[in-house]
């Protein structure tokens, strides 16, 4: 959800308790309903995300989005690697890449047809879905060289980002899981202020110990038992898990002056919630000179040829925009 409002400058009194504050993903807890998650609220780095490339706002809060599913999935592995978010589609916006980078870079860029995009806009039509259109949307696990890549597809069809991240859940890991985002840009007063994007998510997952807790209905469509996802039971924990997220407004996820903890404590204070050490995320390209170097080592007289531009091979990154500049000669 998409909303501008106005805060005011100032800082609440925290007491003496570690709150994690912006761009820190906090793990947590909820051990009497079996449920484990993650929750992140995102401010100067998805300021400087989108800020580079000066997005339509329809498309930056589609690209916010990407962000938040990246951090909240990405800061759950256990090794050193990356995942990654993508979309291809046929809409006005036909590609969103995000990815993260153990132990916390993220980087993420949004490739969009801007004469489609002004007409969705003037239309109204500006939802997620208008946006992307007809496609896929893949997340894959990178676990570096000599390892195989572990992806995951969903279909586009109509459906949002949060919703295509339920589908993979249902379908990949077949976890009862939940996902909630939420994406505003705030206008600040005072020093600093000016207008700022914020975005917030919180993933929760049922895994109680008995695996039978957590056997799900079949898709739509799927080849499993005949029970349908309608006729399956949900587990009473479960159920109240659900219950209690669907509660939570789009506002709070993206309120400086509610933070992670506090959202955690509202929802699930009653059962006693437990947090974990936050996970740091920052604005880290993964680019460099060296890596540019390395590819064009790799390209034939003729591709060298047509990549110079006026003596020179200009290489601009498109997720950070930094620009590398190369002499022909030191590839003949």
């Amino acid at each position: 959800m998409l909303g501008t409002h106005i805060v005011t400058e100032s800082k609440p009194k925290l007491g003496d308790f570690g709150f994690a504050g912006d761009d820190h993903v906090v793990p947590f807890e909820v051990g009497p309903l079996d449920v484990r998650g993650r929750t992140v609220q995102l401010g100067p780095l998805l300021d400087e995300l989108l800020g580079r490339h000066n997005y339509p706002e329809p498309v930056a809060q589609l690209l916010a989005q990407a962000c938040v599913i990246t951090v909240l999935l990405g800061t759950s592995l256990k090794f050193s690697g990356k995942f990654i978010v993508q979309t291809r589609t046929d809409g006005p916006v036909d590609m969103l890449v995000a990815d993260f980078t153990t132990p916390g870079s993220v980087r993420a860029y949004a490739r969009f047809d801007s004469e489609r995009v002004a007409a969705a806009i003037e239309k109204g039509d500006t939802s997620p879905e208008q946006l992307l259109g007809q496609g896929v949307l893949a997340l894959t696990i990178d676990q570096g060289q000599f390892t195989q890549r572990y992806q995951g597809i969903v279909a586009l069809d109509g459906i949002s980002l949060e919703e295509a991240a339920k589908v993979y859940f249902r379908q990949s890991e077949q976890i009862p899981t939940d996902i909630k985002l939420s994406v505003a840009k705030q206008v600040r007063r005072g020093e600093g202020g000016g207008e700022h994007w914020r975005a917030g998510g919180i993933i929760a997952q049922f895994l109680p110990q008995a695996p039978e807790r957590m056997q799900l209905g079949d898709l739509p469509g799927g080849d499993g038992d005949v029970q349908g996802e309608a006729d399956a039971q949900v587990d009473d924990a479960w159920q109240e898990v659900l219950m209690l997220l669907a509660t939570v407004e789009p506002v709070e996820m993206v309120d400086p002056m509610v933070g992670a903890e506090r959202l955690l404590y509202r929802l699930f204070h009653e059962h006693g919630v437990r947090v974990f050490d936050s996970v740091p995320v920052a604005d880290e390209c993964s680019c460099s000179r060296e890596k540019i170097e390395g590819v064009l080592q790799g390209f034939s007289a003729e591709e060298i040829e047509h990549s110079t531009v006026d003596g020179a091979i200009k290489v601009d990154c498109e997720f950070c925009s930094k620009s590398y500049v190369f002499e022909p000669k030191d590839f003949s």
